[in-house]
């Protein structure tokens, strides 16, 4: 069963940042894809970033890019969103998911994802 936990949410003020992680169990899947999502009370879910964890470009959503920056570490088997410059819209409940295939044309849709953790929240404070 793979298991995804993820901590570092918190409260900042605008133009401040915050490091998530994402800790994983997924040993030996080495074409896994990881993504954060992120969502507001009364809004959709939106994918926010999504990493391979064989290798390759990591997808930013629009609305993150220069911003965000997910990256991995696989020996502590964690995915991490850097975000900077957060501003009182990032504010939400920001969930890791994962599959055990590679990430698909479309990495940001949460339907492509099995694996689900229950998510760390975000509060940006003008």
């Amino acid at each position: 069963q793979v298991r995804l936990v993820e901590s570092g949410g918190g409260s900042v003020q605008a133009g401040g940042s915050l490091r998530l992680s994402c800790t994983h169990s997924l040993y030996g899947y080495i074409s896994a894809c990881v993504t954060w999502f992120r969502q507001a009370p009364g809004q959709e879910r939106e994918g926010v970033a999504s990493i391979s964890l064989g290798g390759g470009a990591a997808i930013y959503a629009d609305s993150v890019k220069g911003r965000f920056t997910v990256s991995q570490d696989n020996v502590k088997k964690e995915v991490y969103l850097q975000m900077n410059n957060l501003q009182p819209e990032d504010s939400a409940m920001y969930s890791c998911a994962a599959r055990l295939k590679s990430c698909p044309y479309s990495p940001l849709q949460g339907y492509a994802y099995t694996y689900w953790g229950q998510g760390t929240q975000v509060s940006v404070s003008s």
